[in-house]
């Protein structure tokens, strides 16, 4: 019994998100999106999802870029899959940064179906006012924004105080004197 579950291999399922720089051209994408496909292929997985995301911000500078466009990947396959898609990624310019995530420990991988829309992979145009970064004297407060009407002006917590504690009206003693 113990040799017969030695011979069954075990398929795991994976996601890697995978973030591209911001200028990253139409033919580096898909190029990088297909040598994945074939990566994944070749190594004995099934790809069963691609999905663009689009720009999106960084929640810190990745390579000083602050924005990148985020790929998502879903496939299924043996554990030396993983290593190999991101020894891929790892040697690519265009890519900043990758994580894998494993989603499930036992796949059946022979009754997998997957619909050709769900693998092909769409590339997004990035608007010319999205690549608009903002000034280092903007993110630090130091300039105006143009969209005044959206954010109401920030209140100054101590300037109605009048003892400096941030309550209203004289402190402590206020409740005092109305009774």
């Amino acid at each position: 019994m113990a040799a017969q579950s030695a011979s069954v291999q075990r398929h795991r399922e994976y996601e890697t998100i995978y973030i591209l720089r911001p200028a990253v051209t139409k033919e580096s994408s898909e190029g990088i999106s297909s040598r994945l496909a074939d990566v994944v292929s070749r190594e004995g997985g099934t790809l069963t999802r691609i999905e663009n995301w689009g720009l999106r911000r960084l929640a810190y500078p990745v390579a000083k870029q602050k924005r990148g466009v985020y790929v998502y990947l879903k496939y299924i396959g043996k554990g030396g899959l993983v290593s190999e898609v991101e020894r891929n990624l790892r040697l690519l310019d265009d890519v900043l940064k990758y994580q894998t995530v494993k989603t499930d420990d036992e796949v059946a991988h022979e009754g997998i179906v997957v619909a050709p829309e769900d693998v092909k992979f769409e590339h997004v145009e990035v608007p010319e006012g999205d690549a608009q970064e903002d000034s280092r004297a903007r993110e630090l407060g130091l300039e105006e924004r143009q969209d005044r009407d959206e954010h109401p002006p920030r209140r100054d917590p101590y300037a109605d105080d009048a003892d400096g504690f941030g309550d209203d009206e004289g402190g402590d003693n206020a409740a005092e004197d109305d009774e």
